[in-house]
């Protein structure tokens, strides 16, 4: 076997979480498996795995090399089909962070079909609202709701995030409905982030920015969560369309200063500059571009 196969047995080990399964998923014999790691350390003068009675962990020079292989490994599987030219549906692992709300609100039915039309690809997608680094992650790609900044990524951008004022009718006949910017300083707000302190942005009828300081009673780092604790009648909510366009067709939640504009953001598709982006990454990108150009639900 030469180094490339050692690198995917190794692989193999790590995703499989032991010598033992990998050898069950390669159809290959455990000793053989064992010989073959031995021999990438021996290579690589370096240990890779503090292997156990019941499992095995990654040194720390163990994790940089599994990170690098996976790379190396995708990356000539998708040279080999790009200079075969072939259509044939895609395979490997599809490594992305997706944003929690936006992701499991709006990116799941896409996912679902989009796993339908390639059965054999694998997905292993981190869902959270941190800012993932996805070369020292390894992640192929992340989807964004920000104001980009990092020079070090590429970036495609997918769709437009309005924001929303809005409380439970529940709250505002209890605590009036502001009628302009400064009125929300005596009302009150649930953030989302959980900073002690908030600033609200608007732009009047004026066309005049404003800003107001508000002291959150309750902060938290989920749109869902807030958008629940408003209808609850716990107070007004600054949050993306996405998360509450359904309580707002519902009219569990009202709109508060229409008039006003609130800033905009764009989600976008990032992914490291420089770097080899796979046929998976690129096709997936494009189908959810393709998919949310006529989203109109939010």
């Amino acid at each position: 076997m030469g180094q490339l196969e050692d690198m995917t047995i190794f692989v193999r080990i790590v995703d499989a979480g032991g010598i033992g399964k990998a050898a069950e998923q390669l159809n290959m014999a455990k000793s053989a498996v064992s010989r073959r790691l031995v021999a990438l350390e021996t290579r690589l003068n370096s240990k890779l795995l503090i292997r156990t009675t019941r499992k095995s962990n990654l040194t720390e020079a163990g994790a940089n090399y599994y990170h690098k292989a996976i790379k190396i490994i995708d990356d000539v599987s998708e040279l080999n089909t790009q200079i075969n030219g072939t259509n044939t549906a895609l395979e490997g692992t599809l490594r992305m962070a997706l944003p929690l709300s936006f992701g499991i609100m709006h990116l799941t039915p896409l996912i679902d079909e989009f796993k339908q039309q390639h059965p054999n690809l694998s997905l292993k997608i981190d869902f959270s609202d941190r800012q993932v680094d996805l070369i020292e992650e390894s992640y192929e790609l992340a989807i964004r709701i920000a104001t980009l900044k990092d020079s070090s990524l590429q970036a495609k951008r997918i769709s437009v995030v309005e924001h929303v004022i809005c409380a439970s009718p529940s709250y505002l006949k209890k605590h009036g409905t502001p009628t302009n910017t400064q009125q929300l300083a005596d009302h009150q707000i649930l953030q989302y982030g959980i900073n002690n302190r908030q600033t609200l942005q608007l732009i009047t009828p004026q066309q005049q920015l404003e800003e107001v300081e508000v002291n959150p009673q309750i902060a938290a780092n989920n749109g869902v969560f807030l958008e629940n604790m408003a209808i609850a009648g716990h107070g007004i909510i600054y949050l993306p369309r996405f998360i509450v366009y359904q309580s707002l067709k519902q009219q569990t939640l009202l709109p508060i200063l229409e008039d006003h504009q609130l800033p905009v953001n764009h989600i976008y598709a990032v992914y490291p500059q420089n770097r080899f982006l796979s046929q998976r990454a690129r096709l997936f990108i494009d189908f959810i571009a393709q998919k949310f150009t006529d989203q109109s639900n939010w």
